[in-house]
């Protein structure tokens, strides 16, 4: 449906189930889980799908072996069951991928060697391989780039790898597959209320500025890093109940690290892990954990972070990695569960997701991680129909295929991220031949993959199709600056924009992409 009928008809509306607020990984678990239930469900985002935190993740499907460490049994067991799910549900977007723990000491090996052997047992079924330890020899084979000085070998473990933003906008249109609705660029400026109790939402339509009324019978704050600021527009005296902390990554080259394998570093200097693992044609390496006072939807790494990031690295890599190297850095906020004593370090603050119902009705969700976004809106719609005494139905999304499944994909492609999509693709391509000239031949894309983001995954301007359909900014930012001009032209096309317009999203991107970069 074009965005104007769609808007249209959500003021014609006389009443949904269920408003989810937020586009993320939590709203769209969320909103899916009361799709799937049948509930009349409305998802609305005031940017764009996964804009924030939930398209800057370190690209890992993963029970955390960190929180193992820290003894926290049930969330490990919650995630890998989550993970061998996202694996059977999204093939074409998660993978199977084996992590080298490096050892330069006697006791590194015997002591990992037990603890992940102890991970790979709580996976149960859903096992995604054996850990064990290596020799010197095979470590450097699979890994040649490490440094050699005292190395003792390694351990390996298996967990998963994904494409996040990719992996958000399948679900959106698995949402609207299922009967649901969602709209990106569409703000909830404040409540309605019945006898001081929500029923719906005040919203502007980001793109004409128009402001109308929806109503619900419950509503879902799932605004991550925002939700304070939404609950407060419900009660302005309320306590805050996130701390954000902040993660940073730097993307380099795959030179760096020659391997199919990523490397996880124990413990770093501040006692979290480091991870540099290969992802399309180049290697991220995160990430931080900063404590943040403020939130806001375009963070930027601190110098001190990303001399962190490099040196920590650096100690491990023949080939140091220096600020020169850095193709990309970006940063995202976690919207953790703020603890009830001062002080404290975030990265000692539990990953567990929490449900809070405000006196007026309305559902807040904070916490979790994108591995368990489906569980967290299992446990949200579970929830709201208690809240608005919505009938009760069991949850179906545990067998429920990704929009774009499908299995033993040529992952040499660079097309096949898209699943049964790519067929689509190449169908345009073979309509319009035009349409299979590449845009950037560096990062495989090709002028078709503008039109299908437009037409089919509701991008509205260019840092939408640069961002997060495609992953050029974080790939590549350069590069992506590079042809900014070129996708604002065939995006101009499609949605009927002129020349204003255009120079306006380049300008835009261009300044965007400045916080990108490292000087």
């Amino acid at each position: 449906m074009h965005r104007g009928d769609l808007i249209n008809t959500l003021k014609q509306e006389e009443s949904w189930d269920i408003i989810v607020v937020g586009g993320g990984a939590t709203g769209l678990g969320a909103a899916l889980e009361a799709a799937t239930r049948g509930y009349k469900t409305l998802l609305l985002e005031q940017y764009d799908y996964t804009i924030g935190t939930s398209s800057r993740s370190t690209k890992l499907v993963h029970g955390g072996v960190r929180y193992l460490a820290q003894g926290d049994i049930q969330l490990v067991l919650e995630a890998l069951k989550e993970r061998g799910l996202l694996l059977k549900n999204a093939p074409h977007l998660v993978k199977n991928q084996t992590f080298l723990i490096p050892s330069y000491n006697w006791w590194t090996k015997p002591f990992y060697t037990i603890g992940l052997s102890l991970y790979n047992l709580l996976s149960g079924k859903l096992s995604f391989g054996l850990s064990m330890p290596v020799s010197r020899s095979k470590s450097i084979s699979k890994m040649p780039t490490l440094v050699k000085n005292k190395f003792r070998g390694g351990v390996i473990y298996h967990d998963g790898q994904f494409d996040d933003s990719r992996l958000g906008i399948n679900l959106v249109q698995t949402i609207i597959e299922q009967g649901g609705t969602a709209l990106n660029y569409v703000r909830v400026n404040g409540f309605l209320k019945n006898k001081s109790k929500i029923s719906g939402v005040v919203v502007s339509d980001m793109e004409t500025g128009e402001e109308f009324n929806i109503k619900a019978k419950v509503v879902l704050n799932a605004t991550g890093v925002f939700t304070d600021e939404l609950m407060q527009k419900d009660n302005h005296e309320i306590e805050k109940i996130v701390q954000p902390s902040q993660g940073v990554h730097i993307v380099i080259d795959k030179s760096f690290l020659q391997s199919d394998y990523a490397l996880m570093i124990p413990k770093t200097s501040d006692g979290r892990v480091l991870f540099a693992v290969p992802w399309y044609n180049r290697v991220i390496i995160g990430t931080t954990d900063i404590p943040k006072t403020d939130s806001c939807i375009e963070p930027s790494a601190t110098e001190e972070e990303i001399d962190f990031i490099l040196e920590t690295a650096g100690r491990y890599l023949e080939k140091k990695p220096t600020r020169a190297d850095i193709k990309c850095v970006f940063a995202g906020l976690r919207p953790l569960a703020a603890p009830k004593k001062e002080g404290g370090k975030t990265k000692e603050i539990s990953r567990r997701h929490k449900i809070i119902v405000s006196k007026s009705d309305l559902v807040s969700i904070i916490g979790g991680k994108w591995t368990i976004y489906r569980e967290m809106g299992k446990d949200a719609v579970d929830k709201l129909c208690s809240v608005g005494k919505l009938p009760q139905k069991k949850s179906v999304t545990e067998k429920l295929h990704i929009h774009g499944y499908k299995k033993n994909l040529n992952k040499e492609s660079p097309l096949s991220f898209y699943g049964t999509d790519k067929e689509e693709i190449e169908n345009l391509i073979e309509e319009k031949p035009e349409l299979g000239e590449m845009i950037s031949k560096e990062l495989a894309i090709n002028k078709a993959q503008i039109v299908w983001a437009v037409r089919n995954e509701y991008a509205r301007k260019v840092e939408d199709v640069l961002s997060r359909r495609t992953r050029a900014l974080i790939l590549d930012t350069k590069e992506s600056v590079r042809i900014a001009p070129e996708v604002a032209n065939l995006m101009a096309i499609e949605l009927d924009r002129d020349e204003n317009w255009k120079k306006e999203q380049v300008r835009e991107f261009n300044d965007l992409a400045k916080k990108y970069l490292v000087n």
